[in-house]
């Protein structure tokens, strides 16, 4: 398998350095990638990165996950419009072990392989490390004039909040990183997104100034979605990987949820699926837009790959309940239906408020599901809001004990694909 072939035709290529492709057809390569511990959980943007590794493994490959517990402290200016909040030592160490832990899911550690996949921490050669010694051995490798010419850097300076030297050093740490790892695991690549080139290329000029040695690089475009929202953010924050965070039912609809443009591109990025099955996806797609297929086969296996194919067998079971049965009536629903829904959001209002009935704006509020009554009435008004599958026509309705569903709940639904149990407790 030739990974860069594999990955243009995925769209997984933006800037490549010369010599990249033929330094991996020629041997078995060691390669690395960096994550960020800023939360104990990976999100769907860092899928891009783990797929890479997986791919570059696949391809026999060595692969190396870069857990940045130093990096972490510093915090990289890259694509940031304004300094970050640093964290504690405590915070990043739970942090490391939540990244640690789900990276160990997607490769292969089998230390009997020969392209076995390696976990490191660039904490391990930076702690024993003093300012003099940074500045002397590494510092005096790369000017100033280099440093600035990157855009990452030049942005920042040129901006109304100017940058930290803490954050102005990162990339000579970041650049570091891939000479410790060329010198000590005779690493000769490093993979990133395409806002990572300006650090990347550091590390290859630091591995040539301070080692004499030849590094490789290449990058991924950044992913975007077609009607310019930021990719993998929905209305309740980031799509995690860890499912406490993101159940495996939405984190299946994200993905279903695509549009047709995104859909197309995404299958060849976050699938394994071939050229061909791609290709023919695409056809039968285009021939019924309507059956969505494409976004199914997407979903189902980004799904999989990610959480198992218990957990979506899990997904598809609440999406048949809540959206292919949306018809019928929600009193058909049993309570094992109810309780069992994956990924439902679940919120609770005093049962003696239901008894005395509430007004439909004001049930909405105290649940959480609204943040403030203009909103939920500005929702009701626009028809968006159902209870129990029948549309509320206006502000003026109240929710009761008679509504409750096998005495204990309402399901209420907001807009098309939004839906909420609320339990009178």
């Amino acid at each position: 398998m030739n990974l860069i072939e594999e990955l243009r035709w995925r769209g997984m290529i933006q800037d490549i350095m010369p010599g990249t492709e033929d330094q991996l057809k020629k041997e078995m390569t060691s390669a690395y990638i960096g994550f960020d511990p800023t939360a104990d959980s990976l999100h769907i943007g860092s899928l891009v990165p783990i797929l890479l590794l997986v791919h570059l493994q696949k391809a026999g490959h060595k692969p190396y996950a870069l857990v940045g517990g130093a990096t972490g402290m510093v915090g990289d200016p890259s694509g940031k419009s304004e300094e970050r909040n640093l964290l504690s030592e405590d915070i990043l160490r739970k942090n490391q072990e939540g990244v640690k832990k789900q990276l160990m899911q997607y490769l292969d550690f089998d230390p009997s392989k020969p392209n076995s996949a390696e976990m490191v921490n660039n904490y391990d050669w930076f702690k024993d490390m003093s300012f003099l010694h940074f500045i002397r051995d590494v510092g005096k490798h790369i000017t100033v004039n280099y440093m600035m010419a990157k855009d990452s850097v030049k942005k920042r300076i040129e901006g109304d909040t100017g940058m930290s030297f803490t954050e102005f050093t990162y990339q000579l740490v970041q650049g570091y990183d891939f000479y410790w790892l060329y010198q000590n695991k005779q690493c000769k690549l490093q993979m990133g997104g395409s806002d990572q080139w300006g650090n990347i290329v550091t590390g290859t000029e630091l591995i040539r100034r301070k080692a004499g040695g030849e590094a490789f690089a290449f990058t991924c475009p950044l992913i975007t979605k077609a009607d310019g929202g930021k990719f993998g953010k929905t209305e309740k924050g980031n799509i995690w990987l860890d499912p406490e965070k993101t159940s495996p039912f939405q984190f299946y609809q994200f993905w279903l949820n695509a549009s047709d443009e995104d859909a197309k591109k995404w299958i060849r990025i976050f699938t394994f699926l071939d050229q061909q099955t791609v290709d023919a996806l695409n056809a039968d797609h285009d021939s019924d837009p309507a059956a969505r297929l494409l976004q199914k086969k997407l979903a189902a296996e980004i799904t999989t790959f990610v959480h198992g194919a218990e957990a979506l067998e899990s997904a598809l079971a609440t999406t048949a309940k809540l959206f292919a049965q949306a018809d019928a009536p929600a009193e058909s629903l049993s309570i094992e239906d109810l309780e069992g829904m994956e990924g439902i959001v679940k919120k609770e209002i005093a049962a003696d408020k239901l008894q005395a009935g509430i007004d439909i704006v004001s049930l909405l509020a105290e649940t959480g599901i609204f943040p403030s009554k203009g909103e939920a009435r500005k929702m009701v008004q626009g028809g968006g809001i159902s209870v129990n599958r029948r549309k509320v026509e206006g502000v003026d309705f109240k929710a009761d004990a008679s509504l409750l569903l096998h005495g204990r709940y309402l399901l209420l639904q907001k807009g098309k694909k939004n839906y909420y149990l609320i339990a009178a407790v």
